[in-house]
């Protein structure tokens, strides 16, 4: 029987920390230590390092997934580790893992098999703290605003128009609407309120496209929290909350450093969920893994037509990056859901559901080609997939001229990623004509339907009087030129996650919109889609546990 991923990290041989960064050739006292296997890189190693060359940028995304994910984060490591192998110097930057799919449907997010990035406990878990300064940072203004109504409202903020949410990292849909302020006049002012999970926050969004700290602070005070009586909009500057967040974010804001399985550098920082945010990690952790490596191997979250539009149409736009290569990471058994198999029989050979899904791995293909990025597609092999479902995934790319490798980092690690790493190389020699899809300063409406018909498939959009009451308050405030985030569905390119394939014809469903003028962008609710997610029957914390002696079993 194949070991465990916990099995597996367990039994490693990690390296000090201290011996991973001297390898990259960072400085003792550009390195803050978190235990003997994880640290910060601090400001200092930024400032060193900002006039030399940036290596390759390599993006990783993916067709639309199984709800037990397609394996991106393995083929990132399994990819990082093979191209270290072949004497490249490599640097993988990847998201820290949220509590929430940890202990519900999806388990951890620090790769599996042998191509994991270690102490894969300590980063599914709690890690370095950062999700908790982001949620202490984004409650403290909460709890700043809700102080202001009970102390006397000077500003005349209305509570019926307050924006601004609470959070937290965990999956608690009991907590998605809530009313606060009862017990009487002492306990505050009642209102409606509510929850979202910590990755899908302002806060979280922020410090993932931040330069700086001076960047992170100017961006907290910008975020629009509530309008006045009167109808002005107050932020939370407004209320002086920016320099106290800002201090809380102090130490999260740098980047973190720990390995990989076969000792190569990871580095990994913030968190956004890419169905309900914008999906990348940090652009500090990336500009650094670009100064420190010949190559970045990145990632985005779920589908291509989430995750990688939004690192390509608002990370790479808002941090002046150009990608030089995508990997789009395809699986047999994606294919036979999107061909309409339930997941519960996808470990069974069915090729006729292989062949119908395919549509859905061209339309991702033909998505990615339009931003001018080389593409390499990545056939990820799990353990259940058969010779003849596999020639057919590689039949497919032949005969659309697509560049491909399979890639078996699960099951073999970085040599089971030699093959993608070679591909990966050679379409980075390609010149690169990365251009983001839409312009910013097209009018709101034309940038949603610029995503929602050139990469989704949709024959048109639909707006809910919210929506469009939303979008002329967006331009009142001047805040209409900014890149759009799109919060739908992870399982269908369309708004609904029963069309499964490549749907045509439909329309999209915009229920609201979301200002995020901190981060940068404005959020498009579609569809029933929630920003604070709920736990399946059948959670996966019911399989954690922890021995007597501290060892961890069932995380995944």
């Amino acid at each position: 029987m194949f070991p465990t991923d916990i099995e597996i990290a367990q039994n490693t041989c990690m390296l000090p920390i201290a011996q991973i960064a001297a390898n990259l050739g960072i400085m003792e006292d550009e390195l803050e230590p978190y235990g003997k296997y994880k640290a910060k890189l601090t400001q200092s190693l930024f400032d060193r390092l900002k006039d030399q060359p940036d290596g390759k940028l390599v993006l990783v995304t993916a067709i639309n997934p199984t709800p037990a994910g397609e394996g991106k984060t393995t083929t990132t490591v399994g990819l990082g580790q093979a191209l270290c192998k072949i004497g490249k110097n490599a640097v993988i930057a990847l998201r820290e893992p949220s509590l929430g799919p940890v202990f519900g449907v999806k388990g951890g997010a620090a790769g599996g098999g042998y191509s994991q990035v270690v102490p894969m406990e300590d980063i599914n878990l709690h890690f370095t703290g950062d999700m908790h300064a982001i949620t202490a940072a984004n409650n403290l203004l909460c709890a700043m605003l809700d102080n202001h109504l009970q102390q006397g409202n000077d500003l005349g903020i209305d509570p019926r128009r307050i924006l601004f949410k609470r959070c937290m990292d965990m999956n608690d849909r009991a907590l998605r609407q809530v009313v606060i302020g009862l017990g009487g006049k002492p306990n505050g002012m009642p209102r409606e309120d509510g929850f979202q999970i910590t990755v899908a926050s302002e806060i979280m969004a922020i410090l993932c496209l931040a330069s700086d700290l001076k960047d992170l602070k100017k961006r907290l005070g910008n975020i629009l929290i509530a309008y006045s009586f009167q109808g002005a909009p107050i932020y939370a500057k407004d209320l002086k909350a920016d320099g106290a967040m800002a201090a809380l974010l102090r130490e999260a804001i740098n980047p973190n450093l720990v390995q990989t399985l076969e000792n190569t550098p990871a580095i990994m920082h913030g968190g956004p969920f890419a169905n309900i945010a914008h999906g990348c990690n940090s652009v500090r952790a990336t500009r650094l893994a670009l100064k420190l490596g010949d190559y970045c191997i990145t990632e985005a979250g779920f589908g291509s037509d989430l995750g990688a539009e939004k690192f390509l149409d608002i990370k790479c736009r808002c941090a002046d990056l150009t990608p030089s290569a995508i990997v789009l990471v395809a699986t047999v058994r994606a294919l036979k859901y999107n061909g309409g198999v339930n997941k519960n029989d996808l470990k069974y050979e069915n090729t006729d559901a292989v062949k119908k899904g395919l549509c859905n791995l061209a339309a991702h293909l033909e998505n990615m080609q339009r931003y001018g990025v080389p593409v390499v597609v990545a056939i990820n092999r799990f353990l259940s997939d058969t010779q003849a479902e596999l020639d057919l995934i590689a039949d497919f790319c032949r005969e659309n001229d697509a560049r491909f490798a399979l890639s078996d980092g699960f099951a073999k690690g970085g040599e089971g990623g030699i093959e993608l790493a070679q591909r990966v190389i050679e379409a980075c020699e390609e010149p690169s004509g990365y251009a983001p899809l839409y312009d910013t300063e097209l009018p709101i409406e034309e940038k949603i339907e610029a995503v929602a018909k050139t990469i989704y498939g949709a024959a048109d959009v639909a707006y809910s009087p919210a929506a469009k009451k939303r979008i002329v308050e967006i331009n009142q405030l001047g805040k209409g030129n900014l890149p759009i985030c799109v919060a739908k569905t992870q399982y269908s390119l369309s708004d609904n996650p029963a069309l499964l394939g490549r749907p045509s014809g439909f329309t999209l469903q915009v229920r609201d919109l979301r200002l995020s003028s901190g981060a940068g962008f404005i959020v498009v609710l579609t569809g029933d889609i929630m920003t604070m997610p709920g736990l399946p029957k059948e959670p996966a914390a019911c399989k954690i546990n922890i021995d007597e002696d501290g060892r961890i079993s069932g995380l995944f």
